[in-house]
């Protein structure tokens, strides 16, 4: 699991560095996009007990800022591409040698929730797997975890996940949120784990959203590093007589 952790922390620092390239093809027939505006966003809200990474198409889109307590909801704007992969890490804050908190004293639980701006919701449809359980059997007293490998590639829309089960929905009541969670909009969506909310303390899960679930078409921007767009989006246009910070005068 520290290996795990590294290894998100690498990503994430090396991401903004190397400028990676989108996932995504050209537009049909050789067709010219315009550059996105943030009207072309939409919000995602993610809540975990006690923390995330999240994946969406493959690339790094948010990392829980807070790993324990508070817990918090993390909001940000993403440029959805359908059809789209979600892959996501989920941890509870277990001791990586006798899966329990609060110095070895308690026995926590998990518990995940998320909603996007275009209808896309946590649910029993999505995949998931544990990676990291215990204590064994619940046995505070001599507690002890249980490990499997996580897949290097485990968030590439490409990932084999058809030998995993389906995520296990909870009710409000058995996941307790903390306070954020109700100022945020999470209508619709349902909290998800494995099938132990108590014991599994480290999860993974994926889901495939073929199409906007509200309907509306979308441009597909994954592309547009290697396109040259026509131009900027609504509101993109700076206002006359202005240039942008450092530009040369006239």
């Amino acid at each position: 699991m520290k290996l795990v952790v590294r290894r998100i922390a690498l990503v994430a620092t090396l991401i903004p560095l190397l400028g990676c390239d989108v996932f995504g093809q050209p537009p049909a027939g050789g067709a010219k996009i315009r550059k996105p505006s943030i009207a072309d966003t939409v919000r995602a809200n993610v809540y975990a007990d006690n923390s995330f990474v999240l994946y969406i198409n493959g690339e790094l889109v948010a990392v829980d800022s807070i790993k324990f307590i508070p817990h918090n909801v993390v909001s940000v704007d993403i440029l959805p591409a359908y059809p789209m992969t979600i892959a996501v890490m989920a941890l509870d804050n277990a001791d990586l040698k006798t899966g329990m908190e609060y110095a070895n004293t308690n026995i926590g639980d998990g518990g995940f929730i998320l909603k996007f701006g275009d209808g896309t919701v946590t649910n029993a449809s999505w995949k998931a797997k544990k990676f990291s359980w215990g204590p064994i059997d619940g046995d505070a007293k001599n507690p002890r975890v249980e490990n499997i490998p996580i897949p290097e590639n485990w968030y590439a829309v490409d990932f084999d996940d058809s030998s995993w089960g389906y995520a296990k929905e909870y009710t409000e009541a058995e996941v307790d949120p903390k306070q954020p969670y109700f100022d945020a909009d999470f209508q619709g969506a349902k909290f998800i784990w494995t099938d132990d909310v108590r014991l599994d303390n480290a999860v993974i899960f994926r889901h495939v959203v073929a199409a906007p679930p509200d309907g509306k078409q979308r441009p597909d921007f994954r592309n547009l590093t290697n396109l040259v767009p026509d131009g900027p989006g609504p509101g993109g246009k700076r206002p006359p007589g202005k240039r942008p910070p450092g530009g040369p005068k006239k």
